[in-house]
């Protein structure tokens, strides 16, 4: 197994390439991005929970903010915005800390649940890295939705495990070979931060590189 982090990609990008493939390859593989509202007030939002090195004890619940993490079996990494580590005799042991911890992921997210489960995905994925690094089970996580001011509880299924493992191969994939897929347009579209660079109109009749190429010849 190739556990060279220098080809390890970002956690953050499977919930770009679970709502679109193109989108998370123009900006995982082309380096391109555009803001638009809803990025910066994703970002806004993170703010508050991305304190690196912050903890926080309350009672029996410990409290880490922007915790690093990894999964040499995905080849990801990235950051945990919170994760929370609850007493339990049925824990782990955690190094400084006295007593036995159940480890939660928890993700804020801007706006409310969504009909996709892309927000699912990336929460998946990081409980997968916390069992990989603490040798621990995570049988389940939490999405705090800003809209909402509410947490929901996501059951960590071996149908959602499976499902993050086959995506992480299919983005390796794409990445190796530096490809950037046509997709399927659609409403989606309109509220993508890429429209202008993806230029979904144009896919049917040209690539976005042979488009851009004739630009800049005129």
């Amino acid at each position: 197994m190739d556990n060279n982090e220098e080809h390890y990609l970002m956690l953050s990008g499977l919930q770009h390439f679970q709502f679109c493939r193109r989108q998370w390859a123009l900006i995982h593989v082309e380096q391109q991005w555009e803001e638009n509202v809803k990025t910066i007030e994703g970002q806004h939002l993170h703010q508050k929970a991305d304190q690196p090195f912050i903890r926080e004890k309350r009672g029996g619940r410990l409290i880490v903010r922007a915790m690093p993490i990894q999964s040499h079996q995905l080849k990801l990494n990235g950051i945990c915005d919170v994760v929370e580590f609850i007493k339990s005799p049925d824990g782990i042991e955690l190094a400084g800390i006295d007593g036995r911890y159940l480890a939660y992921p928890v993700e804020y997210k801007r706006g409310k649940p969504k009909k996709g489960d892309e927000d699912i995905i990336q929460l998946v994925a990081q409980a997968i890295c916390l069992e990989e690094m603490l040798l621990c089970e995570v049988d389940k996580g939490f999405l705090y939705y800003n809209e909402i001011k509410h947490r929901v509880e996501v059951p960590i299924t071996e149908t959602l495990r499976n499902k993050v493992i086959e995506m992480a191969k299919e983005m390796h994939h794409y990445y190796d070979n530096r490809q950037t897929p046509k997709v399927k347009t659609g409403q989606h579209c309109k509220s993508c931060s890429l429209q202008h660079i993806c230029l979904p109109k144009l896919m049917k009749k040209r690539s976005v590189r042979s488009y851009i190429e004739g630009k800049l010849n005129e």
